[in-house]
């Protein structure tokens, strides 16, 4: 009946926070006592509560139980499902005062209120680094862990970073992350007519220094300084010949 009278009889010594259930209090003391009775055996990871320690656990097992009926997506958490469905549905009812952005979710909302105030609400018990966010906070303890919940399905490997893992699995398939080249391994661009094309010795000097143009640019522009008029509109001759060419 408490629930619809609103009575909170059950108080907190510490901080005055009133309750409607003993369990209740029982469960918001352990955050001033710092109390964590429950211990993974898997990582040694500590926690408040039991319901906590479950969640957990499933992060070593790979338990999803929570089935999206829609697209058959799972989750581990349940309220991870609730928040998917509101995809499916377009729904966004909650909007930034700030920006105008809209969410599907008001946690969401709430979080990226944060990036607008710059409050920063949740801080790591271990180095007493803040976050506004605390999806942030959670990965951010997996520093501290060696926690890796993302398993590859290809090779086993594990990651402690959701985007660590989806950069991993492109060396599986045949999508490589672009890699820039070093300026000393730098590869000569290939010659536009291959050796067909018509350049006069005097071009095909002029050639060279476009190459080198594109392989080394900064030194050539300082030589194209001291270059007399000749020399530089011999420069862009070839280069209307290179880009006209077939």
């Amino acid at each position: 009946m408490r629930t619809h009278t609103g009575e909170k009889p059950f108080r907190c010594e510490e901080c005055s926070r009133q309750f409607s259930e003993l369990s209740h209090l029982k469960r918001h003391i352990k955050s001033h006592t710092g109390e964590k009775p429950y211990r993974c055996e898997e990582c040694g990871k500590q926690f408040r509560e039991l319901g906590n320690l479950k969640r957990h656990m499933r992060t070593h097992t790979g338990e999803k139980p929570y089935k999206c009926e829609e697209c058959s997506k799972e989750f581990s958490v349940l309220c991870n499902l609730k928040k998917h469905m509101q995809t499916h549905a377009g729904e966004r009812p909650y909007k930034c005062e700030e920006c105008g952005r809209q969410f599907s979710v008001l946690g969401n909302l709430n979080g990226h209120i944060r990036t607008h105030t710059g409050e920063k609400l949740y801080e790591c018990d271990d180095c007493s680094k803040r976050f506004s966010e605390l999806c942030n906070l959670k990965s951010h303890m997996r520093t501290h862990t060696g926690e890796k919940p993302y398993r590859c399905d290809e090779c086993s490997k594990q990651f402690s970073q959701l985007c660590n893992l989806k950069r991993h699995m492109k060396t599986h398939t045949s999508e490589k992350p672009f890699k820039s080249q070093s300026k000393d391994n730098r590869t000569a661009p290939e010659i536009p007519g291959g050796g067909n094309l018509a350049l006069s010795e005097t071009d095909r000097v002029t050639l060279q220094e476009l190459v080198d143009y594109r392989l080394h640019p900064e030194a050539v522009k300082r030589q194209r300084k001291t270059m007399n008029t000749n020399r530089a509109e011999a420069f862009t001759t070839v280069s209307l010949k290179l880009f006209l060419s077939p």
